[in-house]
């Protein structure tokens, strides 16, 4: 495990909290299960934002839809603004998020993004000319684009560091969950009315109005979650633990934390995670009075023109850029592998495959939403064993061999798909070409899909980690939005050559992690300054600083202060707990 500490975090302390914490994976979340629970519900962000990706791929395809929107449809770059516009929506709506994530709390930001998700549903929905389906699409992803921000920040803030991974993980879970039941969704309702000229529209409509159920769902069931930061409740695990000490709020805090760890409030544990982000907290306001003391009087205009130049201060620090160049890179490749021209075209794909029929390619669809969602499984599990690096260049050295492979297939036998056997256990080179998009898919369920949202979420320091992640997302979104606008003129004029393409920069994402992104595995949110080689913006009155909160708010007593029996009694109630 990587070493050191963050800003006004005690080393001495932080080693001993390391050592009191429990396990990783599955007795972790066994240990944590309340907030594991709270987590998974959080996490129907991750579903709506699933099935909204999954379930336009195969609308596309339906008879009445395209009978409906022929005119969009009909023509690659209509057809490609027409899924990507919700692309652009999400990366206004992430880059909006930031500060609303710090000002309206992360509970509330989630309630704002279901709202306005679910007015660019209702719109889709009922849409009967394509401008209504650009234009709900594009509120559709305002309110996708701010979730699949504010849930892996709510998530990871949440977490105890043992198993943040596997909670930030659920994300992604959700989010494959989401995929898989859309595609089989599509499937069966693209038998309504036949698959033909008697096809209804209810196939197409049902399956787009359906978002609404799990988006009610998480929009009135989180007023009930068990915290109320705004109303200064101090009740069960709130994710708002760093947040009300941002308030100034630090009994309630306190409180929650003691709750959420299931540890007194005088116990070690939670005393020392306290006041570590007690500490970050109080560097960075002070920090922040030193870098801007114009802005101090409190007034609405001064907090925004403060807000403005923290996300200028990202690009102005080697060590936040580097945080930048990380964040965004990791977006940038995760999008570029074509996972998502996979999923909003993946009908289309596989009829080039081979594949014929319309049921046919959305049966084989179907495959792609269950291979994913059981490979991100073990992600959930033991991401926090592993760690990111491993899983990352991993996946994607597995995914370039698949596009890389696919390539050759295409090229060699996509006019006579049916008439060349590969091998005695594919049907066909095109069945063949087919399986190695499910082990792409499986590769990208296990990899790139949670870790990059995992890494993106745990990277940032308090003060500007929603601004940061913000600007993370934004990468995922407008690469999302180029990938899906450009991949059905690609797959028209390169042909095989999109596989190549995208296989090249899988390779060169793997590579990327290889060689320029620390390990994160295991460390504390106030920890990453070490890892990220935050040592030259740290000037000796800074450092003198650090040393001065630790010392001021009692955290650097626990460096000397022994195991107590309340800890050895907790441990003890830990291992008995986690055998079980």
């Amino acid at each position: 495990m990587a070493g050191g500490t963050g800003p006004g975090v005690s080393p001495y302390a932080a080693n001993r909290r390391q050592a009191l914490a429990g396990q990783s994976g599955w007795a972790g979340l066994v240990h944590n299960r309340r907030i594991f629970a709270i987590a998974v519900f959080a996490s129907l962000g991750g579903l709506l934002y699933g099935y909204n990706q999954g379930v336009f791929s195969g609308v596309l395809s339906m008879y009445t839809f395209d009978q409906r929107m022929a005119s969009a449809v009909d023509n690659p770059t209509t057809k490609g603004w027409l899924v990507a516009i919700l692309e652009l929506g999400a990366w206004v709506g992430v880059l909006a998020t930031g500060y609303l994530a710090d000002k309206l709390s992360r509970k509330y930001t989630i309630v704002l993004a279901v709202v306005v998700f679910c007015i660019g549903v209702i719109v889709q929905a009922a849409a009967y000319q394509p401008s209504s389906i650009y234009g709900g699409r594009f509120i559709t992803g305002l309110g996708v684009g701010s979730l699949s921000m504010a849930v892996p920040l709510y998530n990871a803030e949440l977490a105890p560091p043992e198993v943040r991974g596997s909670l930030v993980a659920l994300q992604q879970l959700a989010i494959t969950f989401g995929i898989m039941i859309s595609f089989w969704i599509d499937y069966g309702t693209n038998y309504i009315g036949g698959t033909g000229a008697g096809q209804s529209e209810a196939a197409w409509r049902i399956p787009l109005a359906l978002q609404l159920v799990p988006a009610i769902i998480l929009g009135v069931g989180i007023l009930f979650m068990p915290f109320s930061p705004r109303q200064g409740s101090a009740s069960l695990l709130t994710p708002n633990i760093r947040w009300l000490v941002n308030q100034g709020r630090d009994d309630e805090a306190l409180a929650v934390l003691s709750r959420a760890r299931r540890s007194p409030p005088e116990s070690d544990l939670v005393q020392i995670e306290f006041l570590e982000i007690r500490a970050q907290y109080l560097f960075e306001k002070e920090t922040n009075a030193i870098k801007f003391p114009q802005y101090q009087d409190g007034s609405r205009s001064s907090a925004f023109k403060q807000g403005f130049y923290d996300y200028l201060s990202l690009l102005g620090t080697r060590t936040l850029l580097y945080r930048v160049a990380v964040g965004s890179l990791i977006m940038f490749f995760q999008q570029w592998t074509g996972v998502n021209a996979i999923l909003y075209y993946a009908p289309s794909i596989f009829a080039d495959l081979g594949l014929t029929g319309n049921a046919t390619s959305l049966l084989a669809t179907g495959v792609v939403g269950i291979v994913m969602f059981l490979a991100t499984i073990p992600a959930v599990i033991w991401v926090d064993k592993v760690g990111r690096k491993p899983v990352l260049v991993s996946g994607a050295f597995l995914m370039a061999a698949c596009h890389f492979i696919i390539a050759v297939l295409f090229g060699l036998y996509h006019n006579t798909w049916a008439t060349h056997i590969m091998i005695n256990w594919f049907l066909g080179a095109g069945w063949g070409a087919c399986v190695l998009v499910w082990i792409f898919s499986i590769a990208f369920g296990y990899s790139w899909g949670p870790c990059s949202w995992i890494v993106v979420a745990e990277i940032w320091p308090l003060s500007i980690r929603g601004k940061g992640i913000s600007i993370a997302a934004s990468s995922n979104w407008m690469n999302n939005f180029i990938v899906g606008q450009v991949t059905p003129t690609m797959l028209t004029h390169l042909g095989f050559g999109t596989f190549v393409f995208f296989g090249a920069f899988s390779l060169m994402g793997g590579l990327f992690v290889l060689i320029f992104v620390p390990e994160t595995k295991g460390l504390s949110l106030e920890e990453m300054d070490q890892v990220f080689g935050d040592r030259e913006g740290l000037a000796v009155a800074d450092q003198q600083r650090q040393n001065e909160i630790a010392d001021r708010i009692g955290l650097s007593a626990y460096a000397l202060k022994g195991t107590s029996d309340l800890e050895k009694h907790s441990q003890d109630q830990y291992e008995e707990e986690a055998k079980i």
